[in-house]
């Protein structure tokens, strides 16, 4: 029905039947049907609300979004359906809005929640005996004022964008690193290429010594040769681990893997009197990984959780299958991480270590994702580290679809 109409049946009901009254009202109902099955088509979430901020309508995806029930919302204020939402700043403002909200309920979402302000012109029309008048001349210069009668939401889930947006930040660094890295690693290098050389001079005047003198300076040379060789071997395992590699994929036993890595660890473990235990599924398919850098990415977490034990913990290993995935679970007794702590443990150089260097994870998160998997971390504050690591064991990049009737030209 044309903008209006409402208005003038309302100023003619008086002169109007009762029958012809009814399908006025049947079309309107019609109306109102159509529109609510377009907006519940429609995947934003849409609530509208009136001027104190109560719910008079939401759409489907606004329900599913924000776990309600669209009729125990309806004549309810939206802050309190949406808790955290700070209605009074939004409401106040002269135009439209746009903010970016994080919500936790039914799940981890980010919501761009965009509000606009419901102005509705009134026209006010009357004739000479105080009844509204049928001439559409006398309607359109009627007395006009303008009201305020409500809010019209529209929200837009846009958590992929912005995960999107931070693995790409998250990439930008790990590239900025690698060119540092570089750097570092070829400023060292020089160094350390010239002390070799002049050890070797040294050494070569140390074998014309005699005497007590001799053998003190030629220890003292092995020595700096051994730290030397040592600090270059340092240099050459950082490159390797945070340099983007292609991975050398060969079937592997995750289990086998993880036994090596939980063995080579061994003197500590035992050191610290801590205990390692394994559950290890015997079923596990083959996975195509590089196995040295795998067992790199198992170092590095077992190390962390032993670092946050410190001694007496208990450390326990799990690997598990899905439909496509084999998982691997290390789960320890130590301290834990804090939520804030948590969102940057992928940040290069953050540590909560006082000798840690904050690339432990980083380089295992780059190890898994270049075989295709998850790494995924769930702790608390005070209630130790669980790490996981899907990897995939079946390629699912393709998957053919039945083919429908075909028919062959004669």
């Amino acid at each position: 029905m044309k903008s209006g109409f409402v208005e003038k049946l309302i100023g003619r009901l008086a002169k109007i039947d009762a029958n012809e009254v009814q399908n006025y009202f049947l079309r309107l109902a019609q109306e109102k049907g159509f529109l609510e099955t377009v907006f519940n088509a429609i995947q934003e979430g849409i609530i509208v609300t009136d001027a104190a901020g109560r719910i008079t309508y939401l759409n489907e995806a606004a329900c599913e979004l924000f776990g309600l029930e669209s009729q125990d919302s309806v004549g309810k204020r939206l802050d309190e359906r949406v808790r955290g939402l700070d209605w009074k700043s939004l409401s106040h403002a002269q135009g439209p809005i746009s903010r970016d909200i994080e919500i936790f309920y039914p799940a981890n979402r980010f919501i761009n929640f965009y509000i606009v302000p419901l102005i509705i012109e009134r026209r006010e029309s009357a004739g000479d005996n105080g009844e509204a008048s049928d001439s559409t001349d006398q309607y359109s210069s009627a007395d006009q004022h303008a009201g305020q009668v409500g809010y019209a939401i529209i929200l837009r889930d846009i958590t992929e964008t912005r995960r999107s947006t931070q693995q790409t930040i998250e990439s930008e660094r790990l590239n900025a690193l690698t060119l540092l890295a570089a750097g570092v690693a070829h400023e060292i290098g020089n160094p350390l290429n010239s002390l070799h050389i002049h050890l070797q001079l040294m050494e070569r005047k140390v074998r014309e010594l005699d005497g007590a003198a001799k053998n003190e300076l030629q220890d003292s040379i092995d020595v700096a040769r051994a730290e030397i060789t040592r600090l270059d071997s340092i240099v050459t395992q950082f490159l390797r681990a945070i340099r983007p590699t292609k991975p050398h994929l060969l079937a592997e036993n995750i289990n086998v893997i993880l036994d090596e890595a939980v063995r080579f660890f061994g003197p500590e473990i035992k050191d610290r009197d801590m205990v390692v235990e394994q559950e290890l599924r015997s079923d596990l398919p083959l996975v195509q990984v590089d196995r040295d850098q795998m067992k790199q990415a198992f170092y590095n977490v077992i190390k962390n959780s032993m670092e946050a034990m410190k001694r007496r913990g208990i450390l326990r290993i799990r690997t598990d299958t899905d439909a496509n995935h084999v998982i691997v679970s290390f789960k320890d007794t130590g301290g834990g991480i804090s939520a804030e702590n948590l969102s940057r443990v992928f940040e290069p150089y953050f540590t909560t270590k006082t000798a840690g260097s904050g690339l432990g994870l980083l380089i295992v998160r780059r190890i898994v994702r270049e075989h295709g998997g998850e790494l995924a971390i769930e702790s608390a504050d005070g209630k130790g580290v669980t790490v996981t690591i899907r990897l995939p064991f079946r390629d699912q990049r393709v998957r053919m679809l039945e083919a429908g009737n075909r028919v062959e030209s004669k």
